[in-house]
């Protein structure tokens, strides 16, 4: 064929041509991917840097490159610049490696000067890595995992020291590692375990560079998985003051100093400054040049400390839509000079903080504050948008869009501090407003308060599948275009990232032209290579006009589009709610572990902070009445699959569980033994163990003994079942010795003022008896001497087993 004779007159022409010889192996590196060990492959040859053209490029000259790199294995081989098109000279055209090579340039290739190539077409590589980390929110944070005999193996936390974490951080180009309390810190793997010791330095590049130990005698498991989180803010420093402890704000990032902008610096970000610098708490943060002008860059990041961290990389940060800064407003602090007792926990002593915690950012949330040395919540009694702007503005989160109540962020824990606030919006702190007296209340956690500040944002791709269409961002409580001029493959990157959709993405150009509607809220938003997230990214400040034509506005498709849904329903296309749902382990469908449809398969929720309120919802999803216990720690033996939900938090009057708050299930914090389970009253569409939904057949149990027929509710009908079904768990002191019983809910109000009926079990045809249950515990009740309310009351008429001897119970 013309292919083979050319291939024949090519290879002739490389065996009778002068070839390259290289003295040493000439440098590679890749360029425009993610990190040192992705993106087009460039060659150094007479100290200029020059691209590979893709003519025969395939995985045996990618391993190459990556066993040069010190990069692990190569995944792929990618031709037509799929890192983007390079410039300058294109150095090697056809290219010829067997794999095993320790250097492209041992691989034989046409001279430097042979190439009919553009940059359309150079090559590209995607190598392994020989270190990456895992389960964090971005590349900078995780679970340390090394590449080893073609598969990734967990690192022990004994065999990695901070040495080790300092070498991980800047070969991935991540700056420097922070410290982290504790192993598995963000999970346990399941990979494989490395068997041997990292006895890095910390000056070493690369962490293939660190000497290893010998393999260890004794074994690890996934419980002690190393742990790393990196940060680019690498060194901070005070200057231009009269002690180490105060004066204007310097930061080095990634290697560059410069100081920092002072337009949302605050106290809570300073005491952790102090804190970190060993000096106290802060005092104050002077304003207006305090400590003279700085030179060099002004960083615009936001930093968003609570004042109990330990360095100031561990805060959240954001730079996205941040005004120009000048030097006239560098940021600076005076700290107290001394260290503060561990008790303080960084904060100046007897200062009160208020945070936003549970939100989906960091502007939203249920509002919780510091006082007296522990975290507590606002009640919602009068809560309105006066209230929340005085919170957004302490926080430095702009306005209030909305303010919630009703535990709408979940339950907070632990004291209440504050109730029927009552701000005019103008105060400087929530502990400003008119307010009663510190922890005097009437609530309860399901009315925690919470807020939705102007400054809370989030992305989305305006489109059915939600990873390709127009991006929009959420903020001040509008959805708004984002536009295209200055954008950068990195920032479409990010954007697909933070979607879910990928990690790359290609910019649509090809737009009409015409008058946009609705604000544009951000232009030239220009990420880096030291952005993690695409919130760090540089743009214009925020503005609702900063674009007004079509063509500027931003279209992306992402590489990755969402995954096929799922089945929506078990067993049909359409279904109803209590088609979701199902309690598994029990003797009927109204008591056992609760298990939920998502996704298209049935998976179990986390017990976590499971009550009877959520139990509640879940017997009414099920069509079983009312609860009668919430039961934890895989109470009907544990589920296998997914553990869909953790730290549901429903009020009690949701349809259906989906519809109750919670978090997904999918963090590592939950493991089976933890499922939640349900005993449900049995009432609606309970199924008894013969198989009925009405109750066994038994004319002896069929009826209420006279004596009590008046205390029966008027159109209320008794409930009929084994007392082994749900209504009570099995051995406890209230089904010992009942075989049957036909039982009446009664609300407490009812229960009162019908009076009480003496309990006893001394009629083999069926005394009457009170059950009362109180958490999780259900148990014969007697109203003279119980000290307890329970939570639900049951009137049952029960036959005795007649092989159990009361007198023994």
């Amino acid at each position: 064929s013309p292919l083979t004779l050319w291939l024949s007159l090519w290879l002739s022409t490389l065996l009778t041509d002068p070839m390259l010889i290289f003295e040493v192996a000439a440098e590679v590196r890749l360029e425009d991917g993610d990190g040192r060990c992705a993106g087009r492959v460039e060659v150094k040859h007479q100290g200029q840097w020059g691209s590979v053209c893709d003519d025969f490029w395939d995985m045996k000259d990618a391993a190459v490159v990556c066993r040069q790199l010190s990069c692990g294995s190569a995944l792929k081989a990618y031709d037509k610049a799929h890192f983007g098109a390079g410039s300058g000279p294109i150095w090697i055209d056809v290219l010829h490696c067997h794999g095993n090579e320790s250097a492209l340039s041992d691989c034989v290739h046409s001279r430097w000067d042979q190439q009919n190539c553009n940059h359309g077409e150079d090559a590209g590589v995607t190598c392994s890595g020989f270190v990456r980390l895992v389960g964090g929110d971005s590349p900078c944070s995780g679970r340390v995992e090394i590449h080893d005999g073609d598969q990734w193996k967990t690192v022990c936390d004994s065999d990695f020291g901070p040495e080790a974490a300092d070498v991980v951080c800047r070969e991935l180009q991540c700056g420097v590692a922070l410290p982290i309390t504790g192993a598995a810190h963000f999970g346990e793997g399941v990979s494989p375990i490395w068997d041997r010791e990292l006895q890095c330095v910390g000056n070493e590049s690369l962490l293939v560079s660190c000497p290893k130990g010998s393999p260890r005698d004794q074994p690890c498991t996934h419980v002690n998985a190393a742990s790393v989180t990196c940060t680019q803010y690498t060194m901070f420093r005070l200057v231009n003051g009269s002690t180490l402890c105060d004066g204007r704000v310097e930061v080095q990032v990634l290697g560059t100093w410069g100081t920092l902008c002072a337009s949302r610096w605050d106290l809570s970000d300073a005491h952790t400054l102090c804190r970190y610098l060993g000096c106290g708490f802060a005092e104050s943060i002077p304003r207006g040049g305090h400590f003279g002008r700085g030179t060099g860059p002004v960083w615009r990041e936001s930093f968003h400390c609570d004042g109990t961290e330990a360095h100031p990389g561990q805060c959240p940060v954001t730079t996205l839509g941040a005004s120009l800064c000048s030097h006239e407003n560098d940021a600076s602090v005076i700290c107290s000079g001394e260290c503060t007792p561990r008790l303080w926990a960084g904060r100046a002593p007897g200062s009160r903080q208020v945070r936003l915690v549970n939100g989906p950012g960091l502007c939203a949330g249920r509002v919780e504050i510091y006082y007296h040395h522990s975290w507590g919540t606002v009640c919602d009694d009068g809560w309105d948008l006066p209230d929340a702007t005085v919170v957004c503005r302490q926080l430095g989160c702009g306005g209030a869009v909305e303010a919630v109540g009703s535990a709408w962020f979940g339950e907070g824990s632990g004291q209440i501090w504050l109730d029927g606030v009552n701000c005019s919006g103008a105060e400087a702190a929530l502990w400003d407003c008119p307010v009663g007296s510190w922890g005097q209340h009437d609530c309860g956690h399901k009315e925690d308060a919470g807020v939705v500040c102007s400054e809370f944002v989030t992305l989305r791709l305006e489109n059915s599948d939600g990873c390709s269409g127009r991006l929009q961002v959420f903020y001040n409580g509008t959805w708004g275009s984002v536009c295209s001029n200055s954008m950068t493959p990195k920032t479409v990157s990010l954007a697909c990232k933070f979607l879910g959709c990928g990690d790359r993405g290609t910019l649509e150009t090809h737009l009409p032209y015409g008058k946009m509607s609705g604000p544009a809220w951000l232009d030239r938003v220009e990420c880096g290579e030291r952005n993690n997230f695409f919130w760090q990214c540089p743009s214009t400040p925020w503005n609702p006009q900063s674009c007004d034509d079509l063509q500027d506005e931003t279209h992306i498709t992402c590489n990755e589009m969402p995954p096929v849904p799922k089945a929506a329903c078990p067993n049909t296309t359409s279904c109803t709610d209590r088609e979701k749902i199902r309690a598994v382990g029990g003797e009927n469908g109204c008591s056992g572990r609760v298990e939920i449809w998502h996704r298209g398969s049935w998976g179990t929720v986390c017990d976590d902070s499971w009550d009877m309120q959520d139990a509640e919802v879940a017997c009414r999803q099920l069509g079983c009445g009312p609860p009668v216990s919430a039961l934890d720690e895989a109470a009907f033996g544990e589920g296998t699959g997914p553990i869909w939900l953790e730290q549901v938090e429903c009020r009690g009057t949701e349809p259906s569980l989906q519809d109750c708050w919670a978090q997904p299930g999918d963090s590592g914090a939950c493991r089976h033994k933890e499922d939640a389970a349900v005993h449900c009253s049995g009432a609606g569409e309970a199924v008894f163990p013969d198989g009925s939904q009405n109750g066994p057949r038994d004319p002896e149990s069929q009826t209420i003994p006279a004596e009590h027929g008046s205390l029966v509710p008027s159109g209320q009908q008794p409930l009929w079942g084994w007392m082994s079904s749900g209504l009570c768990p099995q051995g406890s002191a209230a089904h010992r010795g009942i075989s049957r019983a036909a039982c009446i809910i009664l609300p407490m109000t009812q229960s009162r003022a019908l009076g009480f009926v003496p309990a006893t079990l001394t009629s083999p045809a069926g005394g009457a008896i009170w059950v009362g249950c109180v958490k999780d515990i259900c148990a014969p009740w007697y109203p003279h001497t119980h000290p307890l309310t329970p939570a639900l009351l049951l009137l049952c008429s029960c036959t005795q087993d007649s092989s159990t001897n009361p007198s023994s119970r």
